[in-house]
């Protein structure tokens, strides 16, 4: 009876880790259709009319889609630009809409993202690496992002010496999988022999 409980155990475990990616893709699908779902419902309970809905839906899918295409040419659209022209007179608002858009281009496309450089950093103590985004720098000072796994959108950032990191050839979608398959997948392995190298002289100092 034990040995039987102890196999359900560990066959259900390994059922929870197998959907957990199939859960993730689920979330986010349903919290998609949770907004479009309430534009669609604003806007019949403002107009009564399901064409009027319709058209209204179909329309602003448009636009988005639209706005999405030229700033994928790097097109600046005129409209849009105004608006934030006029967001950036307003002192609260503007602080908000900047960070915002910043976090929102730390995970962009590889042209426009604010990642500049992988790199790994010894953390939280010697021998011990972590990769991070190094999102901005100042002198010989590195502002890095070392996010956490499997969430790469939680982590901490910090200030290191540039002396202190090992550059990465690995780029933002390798090192993104890498954090959220926590390491199962690993794309480009000969990265890593940079920092045996490392360790092998600091153990040889």
């Amino acid at each position: 009876m034990l040995s039987f409980i102890r196999s359900s155990l560990k066959y259900f475990i390994v059922g929870i880790l197998a959907v957990i990616p199939l859960v993730i893709i689920i979330q986010v699908l349903v919290f998609l259709e949770t907004i479009l779902r309430d534009f669609f419902i604003y806007i019949y309970g403002y107009s009564n009319n399901i064409f009027v809905t319709v058209l209204a839906f179909t329309l602003s899918f448009i636009v988005i889609a639209y706005i999405g295409f030229r700033i994928t040419k790097s097109e600046k659209l005129w409209a849009l630009h105004q608006i934030e022209l006029f967001i950036n007179r307003i002192p609260m608002i503007r602080t908000i809409y900047r960070v915002s858009q910043k976090l929102v281009n730390l995970f962009g496309n590889q042209e426009k993202s604010a990642v500049k450089e992988i790199i790994f950093l010894e953390y939280p103590k010697e021998g011990l690496w972590v990769p991070g985004y190094v999102t901005n720098k100042v002198g010989e000072m590195l502002v890095i992002y070392v996010p956490t796994s499997p969430n790469p959108t939680s982590g901490f950032t910090l200030l290191v010496h540039q002396s202190k990191v090992v550059k990465s050839s690995m780029d933002i979608e390798a090192v993104t999988s890498f954090i959220v398959s926590v390491g199962v997948d690993l794309t480009q392995k000969e990265g890593l022999e940079k920092l045996a190298d490392v360790n092998h002289k600091q153990n040889h100092k």
